[in-house]
């Protein structure tokens, strides 16, 4: 049964254990996908601001892309689990002979590029999902304008976590062009957690 199959409460037991997993990249997809379903939903309300066709149509593409990136994120909350096993397991690997040494050497940078490529991957969405909230803002039902704005912090801390595990693992890389790249998208994610801070004007 995958992570985001199980109960709330099961779920949140496990968040409480001693077990590694699901830890900080999991919730940080969880939060991520809670944010973007919020917006979803906000995108869906009846009474919205729009009232002409090209505004309204604009709202459903907002709702599509956003229920899209949501269960994007919901995937991630299993993968990044995963990640940090196929860490954990390298380092366990033994390292006796050279060739064990070169062997377990090996294993540990392809499972640190799978642990920095799916926090990367919860910092598109999240980063992307945060691009719909002016939108929701100005034509989306006003009553719901603080779903809009909760989904929009959830999706912030979403990206900020997912950006904390990308750094944490990219120090042990060896590859320095992929360090490169790595580093720089995703300060440039990091950076797009303000992009819904502002609304534009709401249609007339």
């Amino acid at each position: 049964m995958t992570l985001s199959s199980k109960p709330l409460n099961t779920l949140l037991t496990e968040f409480r254990s001693s077990a590694p997993t699901p830890g900080g990249g999991s919730a940080a997809a969880l939060s991520g996908a809670l944010g973007a379903s919020l917006l979803a939903m906000v995108a869906r309300l009846p009474k919205p601001r729009a009232t002409a066709e090209p505004d309204l149509a604009a709202l459903k593409a907002a709702a599509d892309r956003s229920e899209t990136l949501a269960l994007a994120l919901e995937a991630l909350i299993d993968r990044d689990a995963e990640a940090y096993d196929g860490v954990v397991s390298a380092y366990r690997l033994p390292k006796g002979t050279d060739e064990e040494k070169a062997a377990r050497t090996a294993r540990i940078q392809t499972a640190l590029r799978s642990a920095i490529d799916t926090p990367l991957e919860v910092m598109r969405a999240c980063a992307a999902a945060i691009t719909e909230v002016p939108l929701l803002l100005a034509m989306g039902n006003a009553n719901a304008a603080s779903d809009v704005k909760v989904g929009l912090e959830l999706l912030r801390a979403g990206l900020r976590g997912a950006h904390y595990n990308v750094a944490i693992n990219l120090d042990s890389v060896k590859d320095e062009a992929y360090r490169a790249a790595v580093q720089s998208e995703s300060e440039r994610l990091a950076l797009s957690e303000s992009d819904g801070a502002a609304a534009p004007s709401a249609p007339s």
